[in-house]
C-alpha cells in the first residue's frame, strides 16, 4: 500500500496520526480503532520508513504508530531520521511479543520513542478490547502533549458522543503545588517505584545513578507488556550492577533485590507464614493498566505499614496518586519526578498536585535522595526541609 495522506483540511483540529505498518490489514485496524474517538484523525499511513518520512514533508503528525519490522527501512532506522523531521511528534512502538522484538524496543526508547505497545497478531486484534484502549488512550494523551510542546494550547473539538472507552488525561502544568512536611525520621523497610511513559529510560538511569545495592526490597511497577518487562529487567541487572528480576509468584521478598512486575500481572505483597511474600494476578485493570501502581502500593500498606518510601517517575495518567495519598496518611513517603525532566508528568505531576510530595525532583536527583533516605539509621533524626 502506497502512501496515502490525508491532505483534505481538518477544520475541528484533531489530533493528528500517521500509522506506519507493512501488513494493510495492521493498517486498517490500527486506523479503526484509533479514530473510535472522534477527537483523532489518521491523516497518513505508510508500509515502510521510507515512504514515513516522505510523508513528514506534506504536514506534521502529532503522534506517529510505528512497526520495527518493515521492508525498505524498518521502524528501528526510520525512527531517529522522523524525530530529526519533527522533534515534537510522538512515536508509539508497536512490535510483536518477542525476545528479540523487545529488546529492540529498549533501544527504541534511547532512540526518542515515547511510548509502545504490544501488537496482537491480524488474528487477534479484530477482538482485542485491551489493545484498542491502551491504543486509543496511549495516542490521545502523547497527542496532547505533542500539541501542547508546539504551543497549541487549545483542546481539541468536544466530540458529538461520549467515547466508549474514556482516556485519563496527562496532568495540566501547574503553577505552583505543595510539598507535606518531613515526618519520617528512620530508614524505610521497603522503596516502591510507578513509572510509565518514559519510564524505562528514566529506571535505568535511575539504578545506575544508585551506585550500590539498597539495604531495602525495591518493587517497581512499570507499564509495559509482556516480555518487555523480562527485558527492561536484564538491562537494569546490566547497566546498574544490581539484582533486577522479574517477580515470580510465591517468592518471599527479600533486601537488596528489585522486583519488576511482570507485564499484564499486578504484583502485590502479602504476609505469609512469618514472611513477605509476592503474589501476582490477573485482577481487572486499574488505571486502564495491568501491572498497575495503585495495587502494589496498596499491598505494601498492608503488609508493611507507615515504613514505605515510593518515588513516582515520568507517566502519562494518575496511576499511583490514590493509593500513595492512603500511603501518606498511613504515615510513608513519596517522592515525585519533576515535571522538566519527566517525558509526562502525568502520574508525578497528580500525586505532586495532590499535596502528597515531600519531594518533587530532577531525575538525576532521585538517586541521591532515595540514598539518603534508604541509609539512616533507626536513631536517626531527620531535619524538617533539609537538602536532598
Amino acid at each position: 500500500m502506497t502512501l496515502t495522506p490525508d491532505i483534505m483540511p481538518l477544520s475541528s483540529d484533531p489530533i493528528r496520526v500517521m500509522v506506519v505498518d507493512d501488513s494493510a490489514v495492521i493498517r486498517g485496524f490500527l486506523t479503526r480503532f484509533i479514530e473510535s474517538d472522534p477527537d483523532i484523525k489518521v491523516v497518513a499511513s505508510a508500509s515502510n520508513g521510507q515512504l514515513a518520512l516522505s510523508a513528514m514533508t506534506s504536514g506534521k503528525f502529532d503522534v506517529i504508530v510505528l512497526d520495527i519490522e518493515m521492508p525498505v527501512m524498518d521502524g528501528i532506522t526510520a525512527l531517529p531520521l522522523l524525530l530529526k523531521a519533527d522533534p515534537n511528534a510522538q512515536v508509539i512502538i508497536a512490535s510483536t511479543l518477542s525476545k528479540a522484538n523487545a529488546a529492540i524496543t529498549l533501544k527504541a526508547f534511547e532512540l526518542g520513542a515515547a511510548e509502545c505497545l504490544a501488537k496482537p497478531t491480524s488474528q487477534e486484534l479484530a477482538g482485542s478490547n485491551d489493545f484498542r484502549n491502551s491504543l486509543v488512550q496511549k495516542v490521545r494523551s502523547l497527542g496532547l502533549l505533542a500539541r501542547r510542546k508546539r504551543g497549541i494550547t487549545e483542546k481539541p473539538h468536544a466530540p458529538a458522543q461520549k467515547p466508549a472507552t474514556p482516556a485519563p488525561a496527562v496532568a495540566a502544568v501547574p503553577k505552583k503545588f505543595t510539598l507535606r512536611p518531613e515526618l519520617i525520621k528512620t530508614a524505610p523497610d521497603v522503596i516502591a517505584i510507578g513509572s510509565s511513559t518514559g519510564g524505562p529510560q528514566a529506571l535505568l538511569q535511575f539504578f545506575s545513578d544508585l551506585k550500590g545495592p539498597l539495604k531495602q526490597p525495591v518493587f517497581v511497577t512499570q507499564h509495559m507488556p509482556p516480555t518487555f518487562t523480562t527485558i527492561l529487567a536484564e538491562h537494569i541487572s546490566k547497566q546498574s550492577g544490581l539484582n533486577c528480576r522479574e517477580a515470580v509468584d510465591g517468592e518471599a521478598v527479600a533486601g537488596g533485590n528489585i522486583y519488576l512486575a511482570p507485564g499484564n500481572f499486578h504484583m502485590t505483597v502479602k504476609e505469609q507464614g512469618g514472611r513477605k511474600v509476592i503474589s501476582l494476578n490477573q485482577d481487572a485493570q486499574e488505571n486502564f493498566c495491568r501491572p498497575a501502581v495503585d495495587p502494589m502500593l496498596r499491598s505494601l500498606i498492608n503488609a508493611y505499614g507507615k515504613k514505605i518510601l515510593a518515588v513516582i517517575f515520568t507517566g502519562m495518567g494518575a496511576d499511583g496518586m490514590k493509593a500513595c495519598q492512603q500511603l501518606v496518611e498511613a504515615g510513608g513517603t513519596v517522592l515525585a519526578q519533576d515535571e522538566a525532566t519527566s517525558v509526562v508528568w502525568g502520574m508525578p505531576g497528580a500525586v505532586a498536585m495532590a499535596g502528597v510530595c515531600t519531594r518533587v525532583l530532577p531525575l538525576g536527583d532521585l538517586a541521591r535522595a532515595v540514598r539518603e533516605y534508604a541509609d539512616r539509621a533507626a536513631s536517626n533524626a531527620f531535619v524538617a526541609g533539609g537538602a536532598p
